[in-house]
């Protein structure tokens, strides 16, 4: 991949990170990176290890994770303001990158993460989908 390449991934990658309540689709994407679409889903996965799809839906639930701690919005206002159309969608989604559902998030006591400052806070709750294997009991 050149460095040409990269720079084009680079736009794509922060018009998801800016726009993520926007609807976004791969095509979309591929037009702010100057490549086919094919094109740019490949190379975009070889160089940052997730599907645009991915990477954006990550975005989407870490921007979520923030409404939701504020807890002055619904679960289903969080979900449209961070551009999702699905609130079933949302939920799965979320359930699957942060363990817990979208309500019982937004039901737990934060008052503990305002101690963090936000550039540590920012990597502590960043959605994942790697996991540490349980550990088992010998």
């Amino acid at each position: 991949m050149t460095p040409e390449d990269l720079a084009h991934l680079r736009r794509a990658r922060d018009l998801m990170d800016r726009e993520y309540a926007r609807p976004l689709d791969v095509p979309a994407l591929a037009r702010a990176a100057f490549m086919s679409p094919g094109h740019f889903s490949r190379s975009f996965k070889a160089a940052y290890g997730e599907t645009p799809y991915n990477y954006l839906m990550t975005r989407r639930i870490e921007r979520a994770k923030a409404l939701l701690r504020r807890g002055d919005l619904s679960v289903t206002e969080v979900c449209v303001e961070v551009g999702c159309t699905s609130l079933g969608s949302f939920s799965s989604r979320f359930t699957e990158l942060v363990g817990e559902s979208p309500s019982s998030y937004r039901a737990r006591d934060h008052s503990g993460d305002a101690a963090v400052p936000a550039c540590y806070a920012r990597i502590i709750t960043r959605p994942s989908r790697i996991r540490e294997a349980p550990v088992e009991d010998a």
